[in-house]
């Protein structure tokens, strides 16, 4: 299975030169001064780089929402219980949950993906790919086996590659999961030498009290299991989770194939950690939507180079945040296919304005 992964990140390739240097000529050649369009600018740029076309479209657009159990909810590190992630499952497919609702203003498809739920889900919109019926308690040991680890980032791979052939341009990750935070603050701790207590935050709203009990279930978790910092599969498989790890080889597989892939907060920060730790390329097709109201997401996504477009105070998950950017996605293509150039408008050049 590592052999599969490696082929999949040996495809992953540089930002297009190219296509970089004629975007950023045509953003100058438009009827506006020079850079004045800020930070769109440069996601302009970007997006030019790795779609290859100075001036894309994104038509189909796909928010994947993976979803997970956790057996670290035994400790009572979350304010809701693990029979959440279940019935939160049948409110995404019938099209109740917050991202739904972003994403179809957005002009976006939502995939739930089951890959990791603890129980089992029939639904004629579910997408079935349970590696496992959640993971164990890393407070007590291992979260699940290197080989689960492995066939979820291997299942996000293909989630990937089967939305690319069936018409996807562009990705948003979203998940589902009752104490995913937990597994994501540890994670961030294993991978990047984070203390537990800078890594950890209020997850779904737990009190002062219950925060001081989840950071020292992360402490313990990383004492009994002593991930391995330089080996990414080693900390998934020990400290993290099945949504985590299939979000991981979403951002691998898409990048693979040179598709944009939007990260929403801090469990998706755990991923996009995950897939940089194993392809530092894979970060080159990652979009920062926002920062999350997680005190470890800022961290997360200094670690990984990237600056949010949006800091709302969101920390809902589900893709909301990466829902929302798809309006500025929207306008930096619409700006770069339909904005007049100062020769086309007969207007006089940046050097008189």
């Amino acid at each position: 299975m590592i052999t599969a992964i490696q082929e999949v990140t040996g495809r992953i390739a540089p930002p297009d030169e190219k296509a970089t240097l004629r975007a950023v000529l045509r953003l100058n050649s438009l009827t506006k001064p020079p850079g004045s369009l800020g930070r769109l600018e440069a996601l302009a740029v970007r997006l030019a780089g790795i779609s290859k076309v100075e001036q894309p479209c994104y038509s189909k657009r796909t928010v994947v929402v993976m979803a997970a159990d956790h057996g670290v909810c035994c400790e009572g590190v979350s304010a809701f219980p693990q029979e959440v992630t279940m019935q939160m499952a049948y409110n995404f497919l019938s099209g109740g949950a917050a991202v739904n609702v972003l994403a179809r203003q957005g002009g976006a498809e939502v995939q739930f993906v089951d890959i990791g739920i603890n129980g089992d889900i029939t639904h004629p919109q579910l997408i079935d790919r349970k590696v496992r019926r959640g993971t164990d308690n890393m407070a007590a040991g291992p979260a699940m086996s290197r080989d689960d680890a492995l066939r979820a980032i291997l299942a996000g791979v293909q989630v990937a590659q089967e939305a690319v052939k069936n018409g996807t341009e562009i990705f948003i990750t979203g998940e589902m999961g009752i104490g995913n935070t937990t597994a994501s603050a540890a994670v961030l701790c294993a991978l990047e030498g984070i203390p537990p207590e800078t890594a950890a935050g209020r997850g779904t709203g737990i009190d002062d009290e219950r925060l001081r009990h989840k950071i020292s279930v992360i402490e313990r978790a990383l004492q009994v299991n002593t991930p391995n910092p330089a080996d990414p599969i080693d900390v998934l498989s020990k400290v993290g989770g099945l949504e985590i790890a299939g979000l991981a080889g979403l951002i691998l597989g898409a990048a693979a194939l040179r598709i944009p892939v939007i990260l929403d907060g801090f469990i998706s920060g755990a991923a996009a950690l995950v897939a940089k730790a194993l392809a530092p390329e894979s970060t080159a097709y990652m979009i920062a939507s926002h920062v999350s109201g997680e005190q470890g997401h800022k961290l997360m996504l200094d670690r990984l180079g990237l600056e949010a477009l949006l800091d709302l105070g969101l920390r809902l998950g589900e893709g909301t945040g990466g829902a929302l950017c798809l309006h500025f996605i929207e306008a930096v293509c619409r700006i770069m296919r339909e904005m007049a150039t100062f020769e086309s408008a007969g207007v006089s050049g940046s050097e008189s304005v």
